[in-house]
């Protein structure tokens, strides 16, 4: 049986989602190269300046940064980016950024900006919880990630902990109201 490492499956530094103004929605970092917070805000700046002027609301573009391979694009006013070391591939990274703003956009349904993507951060970080784990990727289908997440939180505005008392509550509002109508 094949010896399988840590280094050699393809792996991601960081996944970040971005405002218009290149503040915060949603980040996670995978890797050490950047210690402290000010260093991660302070490349989250540098990229966000770098690809502000580029036109990547189609498809997804690449550049390198920094030493890093970043694979970026542009959904309405979030700034969806997901960076690598140099050795990486660029297809698989621009497979795991199309497989993460196209879950988000399902989970959103279809209505991917700030606000609505800030009202559902949990299912954002959810997102990207299924997607990447300890930088190595997981999945890259944004049907399989968006049905594992809304499995996960069946209803956005439920606590996890109480989403089994609504549906059973649900399931028997269901039942009453066919029993009154027979």
């Amino acid at each position: 049986m094949a010896d399988f490492s840590k280094e050699s499956c393809p792996s991601v530094k960081n996944i970040l989602l971005l405002d218009s103004e290149g503040k915060r929605v949603a980040v996670k970092y995978f890797s050490d190269d950047w210690t402290t917070n000010a260093s991660k805000l302070a490349y989250e700046k540098s990229v966000f300046t770098k690809t502000l002027k580029t036109n990547a609301r189609a498809e997804a573009e690449i550049t390198l940064f920094d030493g890093y391979i970043v694979v970026y694009k542009f959904v309405h006013d979030l700034h969806f980016f997901v960076t690598a070391g140099d050795d990486e591939n660029e297809l698989i990274l621009a497979s795991v950024l199309n497989g993460f703003s196209d879950s988000v956009g399902l989970l959103l349904r279809g209505d991917v900006e700030k606000r609505t993507a800030l009202e559902n951060l949990d299912l954002i970080l959810l997102c990207i919880d299924e997607i990447i784990d300890g930088g190595i990727i997981l999945e890259t289908d944004a049907n399989t990630i968006a049905g594992k997440v809304a499995t996960n939180a069946v209803d956005g505005s439920v606590p996890f902990s109480e989403q089994t008392i609504s549906q059973a509550l649900a399931t028997a509002r269901e039942h009453l109201a066919r029993s009154l109508l027979k």
